[in-house]
């Protein structure tokens, strides 16, 4: 299943909720959001600095994440990105594939 690191910072609204709920809360909240697409919470991390927030999602697909995303997004509580992760074995059969590539003015 693909997984995803999410990196999310809160607005003044979405800090206020936190401070409300706490952080188990938003954890809790996470998961409701995922369980229904089939997705999983792998972890979850709170932090202070350009990000409030670092989170691994499995969820079954890209379409998935986006849906996620957006509607996260359209809540205006927060900001936030999203990268898909690649494991190790992924990498390797990205490195057996044969690419036909000519660098610029080659």
């Amino acid at each position: 299943m693909p997984k995803y690191l999410i990196r999310a910072s809160y607005t003044a609204e979405g800090a206020k909720g936190l401070l409300a709920e706490g952080g188990t809360g938003r954890r809790a909240a996470v998961e409701n959001v995922l369980r229904p697409l089939g997705g999983t919470l792998e972890s979850m991390y709170f932090a202070f600095g350009d990000e409030d927030l670092y989170c691994i999602l499995d969820l079954p697909d890209q379409v998935s994440m986006a849906a996620v995303s957006l509607t996260v997004r359209a809540s205006g509580a927060l900001q936030s990105s999203a990268i898909p992760l690649l494991s190790p074995e992924d990498v390797d059969t990205a490195a057996r594939r044969q690419v036909d590539f000519r660098s610029p003015g080659a």
